[in-house]
């Protein structure tokens, strides 16, 4: 992260977005305070000044480039930027809703933010009202504060969606729409510039964009290091498992890093059964491509909804001799009863741990022994950061070599 006068970046949290934003901006505050520091030592050096020399040349030259007569703070010492646009969203009784941006973003970079999948009661009328949301009603939500921030003249705006909205829809089977990609082409026609999302279900999604780009984030190292942190977990016998065929690629990333081998479940449907519940579903029979018979074994899998599919795949790791089953999720929906599911498989002894993100907010998840959250928003901090200054974000896309090059120095081993 380069430092650089970020006065024109600004972050606007759509409710159900506001924890992960506000996540987002620590991390983004405490990237820039150690970049000026850093850059502060080192010019410096440099030009033989003293810190605090060097400290207001760099306050005046982002004083005499702000478009106010000079930014807030002491010139003497580091001005923290101030990222977070106040905003109001208002819920009618008739259901509509209205998103005001109660300071001025003209000419500003603005990354608006918002957890479609966040479903807990959310603030609306200043907190006199409280309502929980479907992904429709977040939708909603986000076009309304789009259009307001290009009203209010903004010159680029970047949403930022965790969990991009509808991507399984990406496929078309008989009469049906491609509604993934038409909800790209919405948000292209409001003025989105690019979208940041998580482990985007299919990529074929960006094909349906004109102009809007796609940054697709993988929280590959996150989980890696999260899984090295297990008691043993390098040493044991190991084996990488792909959930299914589509998956493949993904945990085939894993064997690689880690250097072990790689099975493959392989699933037939019974596409007359309409899957109701995680115990109901249209899996008619599982079967397995390798050797994991006392082995423990890791899946990776992009999201998880019910979970049924995950249920019976780890009774049926189980039944085929897996002595420990250890899943990660990126996009932890667990929509339903599929907390309680879990948990009862968990008191059976069907896995060890699953591991998700925080791309969703959870509450209820977050209490479970079973379950081991990783923390992503630095990920979308730095890729923030990175596009606002228009560096780079190639080694954010693909991590595979800094993954490798950690795990060949031992630094993700357990402390």
């Amino acid at each position: 992260m380069n430092y650089l006068n970020p006065a024109n970046l600004a972050i606007i949290a759509c409710p159900g977005g506001e924890v992960f934003a506000d996540e987002v901006i620590v991390h983004l505050k405490k990237g820039y305070r150690r970049t000026f520091e850093r850059q502060t030592v080192e010019i410096g050096k440099r030009y033989g000044l003293d810190r605090e020399q060097v400290i207001k040349r760099i306050n005046f030259i982002n004083d005499a480039i702000s478009p106010a007569p000079h930014l807030p703070g002491n010139i003497a010492a580091f001005r923290t930027p101030h990222f977070k646009v106040p905003a109001k969203f208002t819920l009618f009784p008739n259901g509509e809703i209205k998103a005001e941006i109660l300071e001025s973003v003209r000419g500003k970079d603005i990354y608006i933010v918002q957890d479609v999948e966040n479903h807990y009661p959310v603030n609306f009328n200043d907190g006199d009202t409280k309502k929980s949301l479907t992904v429709n009603d977040h939708l909603l939500t986000i076009f309304v504060t789009i259009d307001a921030a290009k009203q209010a003249g903004a010159s680029r705006v970047t949403l930022v969606v965790p969990v991009y909205p509808y991507a399984r829809q990406d496929k078309k089977k008989g009469r049906e729409g491609l509604t993934a990609g038409r909800i790209g082409k919405m948000l292209e026609s409001l003025g989105v510039d690019r979208i940041i999302t998580l482990d985007i279900h299919s990529r074929e999604i960006e094909n349906a964009f004109n102009h809007m780009r796609l940054e697709n984030l993988h929280a590959s190292y996150q989980v890696i290091r999260t899984l090295c942190r297990i008691p043993g977990f390098l040493s044991e016998d190991l084996v990488v498992v792909s959930p299914d065929t589509g998956r493949v690629d993904r945990n085939k990333f894993y064997a690689t890093a880690l250097k072990k081998p790689l099975a493959l479940l392989y699933k037939e449907r019974d596409y007359s059964r309409v899957s109701k519940d995680a115990m109901e579903n249209n899996i008619a029979e599982v079967k397995l491509l390798g050797d994991i018979r006392g082995k423990t074994v890791f899946m990776a899998d992009d999201r998880l909804d019910t979970g049924g599919t995950l249920l019976k795949s780890m009774q049926f790791l189980k039944e085929q001799g897996a002595s420990k089953v250890i899943c990660s999720i990126s996009l932890p929906l667990f929509t339903g009863d599929a907390i309680k599911y879990f948990s009862d498989a968990y008191r059976e002894g069907l896995f060890y741990r699953i591991i998700g993100t925080n791309a969703v907010y959870q509450e209820d998840l977050l209490k479970q022994e079973w379950y081991i959250s990783v923390n992503i928003t630095s990920l979308f901090a730095q890729t923030i950061s990175r596009l606002h200054q228009g560096l780079s974000v190639s080694s954010l896309l693909d991590n595979r070599d800094i993954i490798v090059k950690l795990l060949n120095e031992g630094n993700l081993a357990p402390a």
